[in-house]
This record gives structure tokens, sequence and C-alpha cells, in this order.
């Protein structure tokens, strides 16, 4: 019986993953804000096949409640095979040019948070020797483009962050899975236009569950995104500059 852990676990992609595992017959321990939803997701689960759901309240950008909340989830499960981090939000770019607080804090909870909460479960998971770790990053991480260039940034860091903890862990037996996502009609992205390189969250759930099964380095989903950030890496910085992205 898998253990999983899940971070962020009110997001449409979490939720997804959460039923995928859910499914299967795994133990889970909920994190997010929002208790009421929290509640009514664990319920959900115990109806598709969890045999126990815990959950618990976590504000990420609260740095010193982390490892308080990690303690509670391994003594919730015992161990963990699987962790999950999903949290994060979509900055207004123009906001965050016209503001360095708002640019910081979203920064913070896009960044540094999913930073700070991985070097404290790496360190529980090298002294397991076993495990998975799964962290949704973002496409946009590739390459900085006017249109989001500060979310961009902050999952950049995560990506370059999970590039060194994978090559880290692997000497101790845990897979270090960096989670790119394309774009995803989600609540989050409701007030965007959806065409065809739009997916939904289940598809993406299917993805990661696949990617940690298999302990793939690095999952583009859906797996077209990998050829267009190959091009849009590739496009010359006088070309690029010129282009509306």
């Amino acid at each position: 019986m898998q253990r999983v852990l899940i971070i962020g676990a009110t997001s449409a992609i979490a939720e997804a993953t959460a039923r995928l595992y859910a499914e299967r017959g795994a133990r889970l321990h909920l994190v997010a804000r929002n208790r009421a939803r929290l509640d009514a997701i664990a319920d959900d689960l115990l109806v598709r096949g969890a045999p126990e759901v815990t959950r618990a309240e976590l504000e990420v950008n609260d740095i010193a409640a982390h490892g308080a909340a990690l303690d509670a989830a391994w003594a919730a499960l015992g161990e963990v095979d699987v962790v999950l981090i999903a949290h994060g939000t979509l900055p207004d770019q123009k906001a965050c040019e016209a503001s360095v607080e708002t640019a910081l804090a979203e920064f913070a909870t896009n960044g540094t948070s999913t930073i700070a909460l991985l070097t404290l479960i790496a360190n529980r998971m090298q002294t397991a020797g076993r495990g998975s770790i799964a962290v949704i990053s973002s496409v946009a991480g590739d390459r900085g483009r006017a249109s989001n260039y500060l979310y961009g940034s902050a999952k950049a860091a995560v990506s370059a962050f999970l590039s060194g903890l994978r090559q880290r862990m692997a000497k101790h037996g845990v897979a270090v899975i960096t989670i790119k996502p394309g774009f995803v009609d989600t609540p989050m992205t409701r007030e965007f236009k959806k065409g065809a390189l739009w997916a939904k969250p289940e598809a993406i759930a299917e993805g990661i569950v696949s990617a940690v099964d298999k302990g793939r380095a690095v999952a583009y989903l859906p797996w077209f995104w990998s050829g267009i950030m190959t091009i849009i890496r590739c496009i010359p910085e006088f070309l690029f500059k010129r282009l509306s992205l």
C-alpha cells in the first residue's frame, strides 16, 4: 500500500492526482490552506477507495510552520512513499512589474516556499533511503517571457533546485521528478481563452502518476510541450525580443 503526501492538495491537478492514488488504495495525507475544501476532497477520496485520508492546514509561506506540518504528515502515514508538491499561484505580471512587494510575495509562493519544503522533505527521505518526490514546476520556467516572467523565474528556480536535488538524492535511492505542465484548464486559468494546446487536470494527473511510477527525471505534460519548449529555447535572442510571447 502506497503512502502519499500531497502539499497544495486543493489544486485541480493535485485533486485529480489524489483520486488516482485513492483508486489504487493508497493512504493519503493532504495539506492545503482551506480546511473545508480539504474535508470535502478527503470524503470523496474515501469513497473512491482510499483506506485512510488525513489532512492538515498549512500556509506555505509560513516557513516556520513547515517542520511541524511535515512532522504531522510523517506521524499520520508512518513512512512516506510519494510526495507531490502542487501549490502555486498565477501572478498578474503587470502587478508584479509595478510593485516590488507583490513581485517578491509571488516569487515566495511559487519558488521560495517550495524550496524550503523540499529541503526538509529531502532530508527525511534521504534518511529513509527510498521514495519519490514529484514537484509541479512549469514550462514557463524554460525561458523567461514578457507575459509571465515573474512566474517563469520562480519556476526556473524550482526546476534548477530539483535538478541538483535529483543528482544528490540518486545516491540515496530517492527519485526526484520535475513535472512541467503546459496550459492546463483549471480554476486558476478560467479567464484564459482555451485552444488545442490546453489539457485537462485529469490528463496531467495521469502523466504525474506515470512519471512517478517510471522514476522519470523530467516530465513535460502533455508530452508535446517538450518539443515546443525546445523550439522556444532555441530562438535567437535578437529575434526573441521582437516576439509577443
